[in-house]
């Protein structure tokens, strides 16, 4: 159901139930603040407001859910982080800007050599911090960057200029004199970013900002305080147990009962709920745009696979749903609706000239050019319908292999760049993505995978290219008989 018509089931049970209801009227504040919040590998199904049957508690996070726009197919532009973290920057798809896997990148190899990958996002790059700056707002950054380091770090990107990096890697904090939270109660620096945002937003509540958070959890390596863990150890007892399936050539987590994981995730939630009370008690909860999402699926066939994604398929690293469909949030004041749905898709390159925008700013279409403003889906209203690509020419860390993909409408192609073979799928009929409907369907299949060709020759996409030195695994019978 979209927002519009989940708009119009409401007011009909309203007036069924003899309530007036009064004609909705637009009234966003002037150049609100924007608190963007984004998390790393939360998968869509980790949170209650999408799935209220998760193993994991996170109250705060459905609140800001309940107080705005809930998107059932928001998206990442890619299934891993730095391309997706480049794509709220900038605007753009990955390909466009060369990060086209996460940094430095992954080492697999297979049949193909993956493409070449940006260890940096262009100074030239015009960001989204660096527009709004220009226009009056304090910018603010604590956590994750991931798009280069040096004179590449959020410093050199519209933030800053005192964050500080100890030891020269992707993380970045501003610098202070009160010193952060114990490793050990606060392991992913959860704490830290949460602690330097309301010190933050206290000393600016009287003029607009931009507060980019992007946070360490729920990201490998898993880690959260001990007293949570021990919470959530006592409730595994009547969580399922383990269960795995076949993705590929990985087994794939089918159930959510990872205790550190879901302590991770009760952290994060509280966070975040602890910056909604900055805001309230500033007085500027009616003033702030609050977002959330993820940079991509959650962790699923890897490195512990500490969730699970169903009924989406697949997790991070994976074209599939459970990949690159993510927690989307938006509460914008006078503009969203409390607890509304809106079932349209959209993905992150989107974001910048929303906010644009929503902070009552001209926009910048020879930036942000593969960006689209949601605002009128913001207001219940609707857009044209549009694809959406993906393209990530590597192997994942996850099992994952190179290909690129395009939704229009409910249908779903992705191509593997291997052999170029194609998928097709309905999501409105088969979100699990099962039904394989390439043959069934050729013309169909025909059609999407020429836009999708269009598109990356259109970008100039980088592909992988074969690999002289690949050798193919021997079949199980002719290991059986090797002496």
């Amino acid at each position: 159901m979209n927002s519009r018509a989940h708009l119009i089931r409401t007011s009909l049970l309203l007036v069924f139930a003899g309530i007036a209801i009064p004609a909705r009227a637009f009234n966003p504040p002037i150049h609100p603040n924007i608190v963007f919040i984004l998390a790393d590998d939360l998968g869509y199904m980790d949170i209650g407001a999408n799935n209220p049957k998760s193993f994991y508690e996170t109250p705060n996070i459905d609140k800001l859910a309940k107080s705005g726009m809930r998107f059932t197919q928001g998206y990442a532009a890619c299934c891993v982080c730095s391309p997706t973290r480049g794509s709220i920057m900038t605007g753009k798809y990955p390909a466009r800007f060369g990060i086209t896997d996460w940094i430095p990148g992954s080492k697999r190899s297979g049949k193909l050599v993956s493409a070449p990958n940006a260890v940096h996002l262009p100074l030239e790059e015009v960001t989204l911090a660096e527009a709004l700056r220009e226009s009056g707002y304090s910018t603010f950054f604590a956590g994750k960057w991931h798009l280069g380091t040096g004179k590449f770090s959020p410093n050199a990107q519209g933030f800053g200029p005192d964050l500080i990096s100890s030891d020269g890697s992707q993380f970045w904090y501003p610098s202070s004199d009160v010193p952060p939270p114990s490793h050990d109660d606060d392991p992913k620096t959860t704490d830290r970013i949460v602690n330097d945002a309301i010190r933050f937003i206290a000393a600016n509540k009287d003029k607009p900002f931009f507060a980019y958070l992007p946070f360490l959890a729920v990201h490998n390596k898993i880690g959260a305080r001990r007293d949570l863990v021990a919470k959530y150890e006592r409730k595994k007892g009547l969580a399922p147990e383990d269960a795995s399936g076949v993705e590929g050539d990985r087994k794939v987590n089918l159930v959510q009962n990872n205790a550190v994981y879901a302590a991770m995730i009760e952290q994060l939630d509280s966070g975040i709920g602890r910056l909604q009370n900055a805001l309230s008690e500033n007085g500027l909860t009616e003033k702030t745009v609050v977002i959330f999402m993820s940079d991509n699926g959650g962790l699923s066939t890897s490195e512990g696979s500490p969730t699970s994604n169903l009924p989406l398929r697949g997790g991070k690293g994976w074209p599939y749903e459970g990949g690159i469909r993510e927690p989307w949030i938006i509460s914008a004041p006078g503009v969203t609706n409390p607890d509304t749905i809106c079932d349209s898709p959209v993905i992150s390159t989107d974001y910048y000239p929303t906010i644009l925008e929503l902070a009552g700013l001209p926009l910048k279409p020879e930036q942000h050019v593969d960006g689209v403003s949601i605002v009128q889906l913001l207001k219940a209203k609707t857009l044209p319908q549009r694809p959406i690509f993906w393209h990530y020419p590597h192997y994942s860390n996850q099992g994952g292999a190179p290909h690129g993909a395009v939704r229009v409408g409910e249908f779903k192609l992705i191509e593997w760049y291997e052999d170029m073979r194609a998928e097709l799928y309905n999501l409105q009929d088969d979100l699990e993505e099962r039904h394989d409907l390439s043959n069934k369907l050729a013309e169909k299949t025909d059609e999407l995978r020429k836009l999708l060709h269009d598109w990356r020759a259109d970008l100039k996409a980088q592909m992988p290219t074969p690999n002289a030195d690949f050798k193919p695994k021997a079949p199980a019978s002719e290991k059986n008989n090797t002496k």
